[in-house]
C-alpha cells in the first residue's frame, strides 16, 4: 500500500479534505471501539486518521505500613499497533503523534523505525503535555525538551541519520512531518509574536504543515494564517475542530486549552437542560464553523472526535 505525504494529498486534491483525531482505547480493551468510531465516517473518504500518543502517568498506591507506592502506567497504549490495523484495515492513511513526554531518543527512534517498517510515513510531532497534577512539563532523561527537537530528529532519520553513529549501511526514512499551531498562542507562550516565531522554527527544521488547537471563533484561525503567512511560513495550515458535547466544557476547555468561547456559543449552551441539547448545539456550532472555513479555502477540516464520531458524522454529512 503506497501511501503519500499528507502534503502530497492536499496538493493533488480538488476540494477541501476531511479528517479526524482518534484516542486509542484504554489498556485492557480492544479494537471495537476504533472500529464503532471509523465506520460511520468512512463514507466521507477521510483523507487521514490521526493517532495521539499518551506518556505514562505516575500513580500512588497505599500499602500496608501507611506510605505511598509509586509507580507508572501507560493507561492508552497501541498507537503505533492502532496506527497499522487502521491503515491495513481500512486502507486509510494514518499519522500517528510522536511526543517528547515519557520517551528517551532512542525510544522515539525505535518507534520511528517501527512506523517505517511498516509504511507508515506521515507523524505529527508535539511536546505534549505535562503529566496530570505537573505545573510544567519535564522530559525523560536523554528525551527531547520540545516539539523542535522532535522534528530535528525525525529530519536527521530522513537524511539516516541515525543515534548510533557507526551503523553501517543505514537507510533514510520518508517521513512527512506536521506540528501543531494555536490560533489563540500556547498557554506558556508569552504572547502571540513568540509562538509564531517558534512555529517558523519547527517548519525551518523540517515539518511541512501545521495542524491548529481548537478554536470556536474562526476569527481566530483567519488572523493566526494571516500573520504566519506575513511571517513567511507558507505550508498548509490545517484547521482544527471540536464540536462541544457537555456543559462542562464551557469551563474545562479554555482552562485546559486556553481558547476563548464566543458569547453566542455560551449563551445558546446555558439555555441547555441536558447534555444531550448541549451535543446538538455543538454539532449546529462546528456545522456553521465548517461552511465557514470550506469558503474561506481551507485545505482539510479536522475533526478532535475524543472517541465519538456520531457528532462529527452529523457535521461532515452537512457540509461534505
Amino acid at each position: 500500500m503506497n501511501e503519500l505525504s499528507i502534503t502530497k494529498y492536499i496538493e493533488q486534491a480538488k476540494q477541501t479534505l476531511f479528517s479526524f483525531e482518534l484516542l486509542p482505547p484504554l489498556k485492557g480493551q480492544n479494537f471495537d471501539s476504533i472500529q464503532q468510531a471509523i465506520d460511520p465516517l468512512v463514507e466521507f473518504n477521510p483523507a487521514f486518521i490521526n493517532i495521539t500518543y499518551h506518556q505514562q502517568e505516575v500513580v500512588y498506591e497505599p500499602v500496608d505500613n501507611g506510605l505511598m507506592k509509586k509507580h507508572t502506567v501507560r493507561k492508552r497504549p497501541g498507537t503505533v499497533g492502532i496506527s497499522a490495523a487502521i491503515k491495513y484495515r481500512y486502507g486509510i492513511p494514518v499519522v500517528p503523534h510522536i511526543i517528547c513526554g515519557g520517551f528517551t531518543r532512542e525510544e522515539t527512534e525505535n518507534a520511528l523505525i517501527d512506523l517505517s517498517f511498516l509504511g507508515i510515513k506521515n507523524v505529527l510531532a508535539i511536546r505534549g503535555d505535562p503529566q496530570p497534577g505537573m505545573k510544567q512539563f519535564i522530559p525523560e532523561k536523554e528525551g527531547n525538551a520540545h516539539a523542535i527537537d522532535l522534528v530535528r530528529q525525525i529530519e536527521a532519520l530522513n537524511r539516516a541519520d541515525y543515534i548510533e553513529k557507526d551503523l553501517k549501511n543505514t537507510r533514510a526514512t520518508d517521513f512527512c512531518i506536521g506540528v501543531a499551531g494555536y490560533p489563540e498562542k500556547h498557554s506558556e507562550s508569552p504572547n502571540m509574536e513568540s509562538d509564531i516565531h517558534f512555529l517558523k522554527k519547527k517548519i525551518e527544521a523540517g515539518a511541512s504543515y501545521v495542524v491548529t488547537q481548537m478554536f470556536f471563533d474562526n476569527q481566530k484561525y483567519f488572523d493566526f494564517v494571516k500573520i504566519c503567512r506575513e511571517k513567511g511560513i507558507q505550508v498548509p495550515i490545517i484547521p482544527g475542530l471540536k464540536p462541544l458535547t457537555s456543559l462542562s466544557q464551557i469551563a474545562s476547555l479554555p482552562k485546559t486549552f486556553n481558547v476563548d468561547l464566543p458569547e453566542k456559543l455560551v449563551k445558546e449552551v446555558i439555555k441547555c437542560n441536558d447534555n444531550k441539547a448541549v451535543r446538538q448545539v455543538g454539532v449546529e456550532w462546528a456545522i456553521q464553523q465548517s461552511k465557514e472555513l470550506l469558503d474561506f479555502g481551507v485545505p482539510v477540516l479536522h475533526f478532535y472526535t475524543m472517541g465519538k464520531s456520531d457528532n462529527i458524522r452529523q457535521i461532515a454529512k452537512a457540509v461534505f
